[in-house]
């Protein structure tokens, strides 16, 4: 990551890229990590995750992804100790007649779970399921913070998609050599 002055100060230039708009139609393989890599959503046992709560709160809340905001699906998704892989596919040609509208009179009984509806870029997105799982752990008491940042990548064919959906799937079996791994030093 390059860093840049701006008003005398440093910033980190986006990694994303400047080239794309990332509310436009695509498939986004998305990762995002806890702070420090700290092990906040449970353990993996057996090649299988066990969820702790704050995990069962992430889980749930990605899978309400497309009740709050327009024109998604989800692909392949997991909940690892540190971190969650998922697939966002932005489809405007679809149409949802379970999507969340976002108006205040809206009697859907989730609604006020997740903020910035209607930009519907991959950030928005990311952003508010961040902000929802954080305002949820923070309710009930659970220990949990993310790493500022995600990391996202446009999935640009049918191989890639079909490859980085089996990366997801098989994650929790290949959690000893997991990049993403760290030694447990939270709950």
């Amino acid at each position: 990551m390059n860093k840049e002055k701006f008003q005398n100060k440093y910033r980190i230039s986006s990694i994303r890229a400047q080239w794309w708009d990332y509310g436009w139609n695509g498939a986004y393989f998305i990762t995002i990590c806890t702070q420090d890599r700290e092990h906040y959503f449970g353990k993996i046992q057996n090649n299988k995750m066990i969820l702790s709560e704050v995990g069962i709160i992430a889980d749930l809340l990605w899978h309400q992804i497309p009740i709050h905001h327009k024109n998604i699906e989800l692909g392949d998704f997991v909940v690892m100790p540190n971190h969650i892989h998922g697939i966002l596919i932005i489809d405007k040609q679809s149409t949802n007649n379970n999507v969340e509208t976002g108006h205040a009179l809206s009697q859907h009984p989730l609604s006020p779970r997740f903020q910035n509806i209607g930009k519907n870029t991959i950030s928005s997105i990311v952003g508010s399921y961040k902000s929802a799982v954080t305002k949820h752990a923070n309710r009930l008491g659970y220990p949990h913070k993310w790493q500022k940042l995600f990391y996202d990548n446009i999935i640009r064919s049918n191989n890639d998609y079909q490859r980085i959906s089996d990366y997801i799937v098989s994650n929790p079996e290949n959690w000893a050599k997991d990049k993403f791994k760290t030694k447990n030093k939270s709950i």
